[in-house]
């Protein structure tokens, strides 16, 4: 009875600091066009490709210790069935003015599960729906990392947060995830989307090689107020709020006791070896 919203993922030390190291890796892929600048006249670039190599083994890394943390059978069933429901239901909004409806299930998932669950979530539902959708791009490494860290976010909210206020909370927090997921996505294609400037060509919003990162970072901020911030970004943020507070009461209550249950079964199952299954 005394632990009222354990996490049903475990992550260790170890687990930990390689999600630690995973998102700094994500960090870096995402600000490469800032940090990693080519020479002047150089128009190849080949940055984000040489991390979109790198993405998968550290995923692969991340996965192997998360599961290796505590996720046992029963929490993998968990993860499979959210996973395919997200993967589902996203295809309903997506491309639609901004209308997105896979972050409010993620952000109830990582809330109930834990961090490192919804850090797995994240990463298999944007897969599952790229592959449901035929989204499969390059794009796809950099929305299954910021969907990663939406989930993870959730799961590191204050826990003695309860009631009303929690999904105050959780609304809270998914206006300013959706906005910072558009924000970050405009930063992985922007070099792409208006191609690279000269320097000394004039004041554009392309990026100029060789110029102060805050000069560069200030022609993205104008770049993304005038192209996502009030179109997409926005319709995500109220998408994701009013699905949280018509869905999220009823879903964590559901979520908690499947948790609840998960976790009553694994602790009596080594107890009796030879004992039947049911747990009621």
């Amino acid at each position: 009875m005394s632990e009222s919203r354990p996490t049903s993922l475990h992550v260790g030390r170890r687990s930990a600091m390689v999600l630690a190291v995973a998102s700094l890796a994500g960090l870096v892929m995402f600000a490469w066009p800032l940090i990693l600048q080519p020479a002047a006249g150089v128009e190849r670039v080949d940055q984000p490709f040489l991390f979109m190599l790198i993405f998968p083994i550290v995923l692969g890394l991340v996965v192997a210790e998360l599961t290796e943390g505590g996720m046992d059978s029963r929490t993998l069933a968990v993860l499979a069935v959210l996973t395919a429901v997200n993967g589902a239901i996203r295809s309903l909004g997506a491309g639609v003015a901004g209308i997105e409806t896979v972050f409010f299930l993620l952000i109830l998932g990582g809330r109930v599960f834990g961090p490192g669950f919804g850090f797995a979530l994240g990463c298999t539902s944007l897969f599952t729906s790229a592959l449901l959708t035929s989204g499969v791009g390059p794009w796809l490494p950099f929305q299954m990392m910021c969907a990663a860290w939406v989930g993870m976010g959730a799961g590191l909210l204050p826990r003695r947060v309860t009631g009303r206020w929690e999904i105050a909370l959780l609304v809270a927090y998914g206006v300013v995830a959706a906005y910072l997921y558009g924000f970050l996505m405009n930063l992985s294609s922007w070099p792409f989307t208006l191609g690279i400037a000269v320097p000394g060509a004039g004041d554009g919003l392309q990026m100029v090689p060789g110029d102060p990162v805050l000069d560069n970072l200030h022609r993205f901020v104008v770049f993304t107020l005038l192209t996502s911030t009030w179109g997409w970004d926005t319709g995500r943020a109220i998408t994701t709020g009013v699905l949280l507070v018509v869905l999220g009461p009823a879903l964590l209550t559901t979520f908690r006791r499947a948790l609840r249950r998960v976790r009553i079964v694994t602790t009596l199952a080594p107890a009796e070896p030879g004992a039947p299954a049911s747990t009621r």
